[in-house]
């Protein structure tokens, strides 16, 4: 339940025009102090400030506007929201890196740009809290200090989690899984390996050529006997 106007300033200048709360109950419901709401009734404060009307947004009824005008003691209350609007969830921002830790950004990027290439630079990004002209540089090795950097374990060097690490690389293996020419030799099956040989089906035994057609030799005596005579 909230427990101050939209626009403390404008609703107390429409309070202070409209009402004749005390300057005291003004300012306990729009947190303001009460000198500063006695100002806005001099004219010496909020002289740009146009009033805004509580009961038209539904942070006051009526009702309770006329107890307090009968009641001095009366505490002004926020209305119910008809309305229930979700909370806002905090935005994450680029992570803060120490001072005492930044110069070992570039080593922790060079480390993710060798041992993990399938990483995008927002995810470098968000693990390390550097900005990808930076990781463009030690890419292309156009960095500054590209001769002195050493490649080391972000997490070693206190940079990010372990469990962010390794979120941010399953994250890239499923959008980029890794092809299976790079995967290396890997072990065959047991169903493979333990099955029997198979043995070669025994060929048609080949002519032998001694086998002679006895009937073709005789018929050729008989020819060269014929012609002899």
């Amino acid at each position: 339940m909230a427990t101050a106007p939209l626009m403390p300033k404008a609703t107390a200048v429409w309070l202070v025009e409209n009402t004749s709360l005390s300057f005291d109950q003004i300012a306990e419901l729009c947190h303001l102090h009460p000198l500063e709401v006695k100002a806005i009734a001099d004219g010496d404060a909020a002289q740009g400030i146009k009033g805004l009307d509580p009961i038209l947004t539904g942070q006051l009824t009526r009702e309770e506007i006329a107890a307090a005008e009968a009641d001095p003691n009366h505490r002004l209350h926020i209305a119910e929201p008809k309305v229930r609007l979700p909370e806002a969830k905090p935005k994450k921002g680029p992570r803060y890196t120490p001072v005492s830790r930044r110069q070992d950004r570039p080593n922790a990027i060079l480390w993710l740009v060798r041992n993990h290439p399938e990483l995008k630079d927002s995810q470098i990004m968000r693990l390390v809290g550097t900005t990808k002209s930076t990781i463009q540089a030690i890419r292309d090795r156009t960095h500054w200090n590209s001769a002195n950097l050493t490649p080391l374990d972000p997490v070693t060097l206190g940079l990010c989690s372990q469990i962010d690490l390794d979120l941010e690389v399953q994250k890239a293996a499923k959008e980029k899984p890794v092809p299976a020419a790079a995967q290396g030799a890997t072990l065959l099956p047991a169903s493979v390996t333990t099955a029997p040989k198979e043995e070669p089906e025994p060929s048609a035994p080949a002519k032998k050529q001694d086998d002679l057609n006895v009937e073709a030799v005789f018929a050729k005596l008989k020819q060269l006997g014929g012609k002899n005579e």
